[in-house]
Formats: structure tokens, sequence, C-alpha cells
């Protein structure tokens, strides 16, 4: 079972790592025009109410997905997130810079939720169910996105490849929300071998689907 908690713990900060790059930069962005002693004011008290108010909606998400059907919904959800992340063209930002810091740490805020929906999705399904996990992950995952993410995005940029070990990582948690369905499991609990193949048909289909995807941008081009 600590087995178990552990990769699941691992499995969730790598997601929000994967995913929380862009958090920073709009930190960034949104702090710049403060003053020096003020701007470390507005990155630890937004990151802070940005990290409370993620946990609360995970949590919600984690309660919602005991619904019939949802987990299915969402592991849907995921494969086509898991998907984007592959074929994503970044069009620059449009973060406002704050002029105050209650404005700066409104936009942290506000723009941390917004994108921060694919976040709470994936960190849901790979809780499992389990509120500590959440809430474990997300302590131990944002500090991380905050001072490392310019280190993140470099290595992302420069080893292309772990976008797609990212992607792999989503599809890999859609396919265990899926099996997780309470209206499908039967069948994936009459053989273990019909979920291993499941979730490596997932994951091979979202990374193959990416690299035809940019390959037929790039022909166009």
């Amino acid at each position: 079972m600590e087995a178990d908690f552990l990769i699941s713990l691992l499995q969730i900060i790598a997601i929000d790592i994967l995913l929380g790059g862009d958090n920073a930069i709009v930190i960034a962005l949104a702090s710049r025009n403060l003053p020096e002693h003020q701007r470390n004011k507005a990155i630890f008290i937004g990151t802070g109410l940005a990290i409370i108010v993620r946990i609360i909606l995970t949590i919600l998400v984690v309660y919602l997905l005991k619904i019939p059907l949802l987990y299915l919904t969402g592991g849907v959800l995921l494969i086509y997130i898991a998907y984007q992340l592959l074929v994503h063209d970044e069009n620059g930002n449009n973060i406002k810079p704050g002029m105050s810091l209650i404005s700066a740490i409104r936009t942290i805020v506000v723009a941390d939720i917004a994108m921060g929906l694919d976040n709470v999705l994936a960190i849901a399904g790979a809780s499992h169910g389990s509120v500590q996990l959440v809430v474990i992950g997300l302590i131990i995952s944002v500090p991380i996105i905050i001072w490392g993410s310019k280190a993140i995005l470099h290595m992302m940029e420069r080893f292309s490849i772990l976008i797609y070990i990212g992607a792999g990582i989503l599809a890999y948690t859609a396919a265990g929300m899926i099996c997780s369905e309470k209206e499908l499991q039967p069948l994936f609990l009459s053989s273990p071998h019909i979920k291993s193949a499941f979730s490596i048909i997932i994951v091979i289909g979202v990374i193959a689907a990416g690299v035809l995807s940019k390959s037929g941008r790039t022909g166009k081009h």
C-alpha cells in the first residue's frame, strides 16, 4: 500500500510540474511592475492563495468523480489534454502586469485557476480519491514550479522527449481513470492483461497522434 501511495504521489508531482510551468511565467508577468519589496510579497501571497484554491477545487473534483461515468468522462478529457500538450503552439501570453500589490495577487490567483483546470483534473485522477495525496502532492510540486519553472521550461525546450514522457504520464493516468469507472470495472477486472493492454494502447495512441499531427503541420509549412 505504501508503494502505491508513493507511486501516485510521484505521479501527481510529475503531472503538476509538467502542466504548471506556464503558471510561474504568469506569476513573473503579474508582479514585474511592482517595486522589489512588494514583488516577493505578491509572489508568496498570490501563490499561497492559488495553492489553497487549487486544493479546494481538486478535492471537489475528487468527490465529483464518484458520480457514475465521471471517471470515464474525466479520462477521455485527460486524453485530449495529453494530446493538446503535444500539439500545442505557444501564442504568447496575455497576462497584464499588476500595478499594485492587490491587483498583482488577484491576477496570479485568477490566472492560476484558469490555467490550472487541466492540473486539477489530472491530479484528481491520479489521486484515486485520496484527499491526502492531493494536498501533499500540490504542497510539494507548487514551490518546485515557482522556483524551478525556468529550468523546467528550458529543459523541455532543449529535450523535447520530456514533453512526450509527460504526455505519456497523462495518457497513463487517463487510462487508469477509465479503468476505475465502476460501469467498466467488470471488463477490466476479468483479466489484468486487458487493463495493461488498454493502458499501453492509450499511451501509444496519444503519442502517435501527437507525432502525426505535428509532422502534418510541419509538412504544410
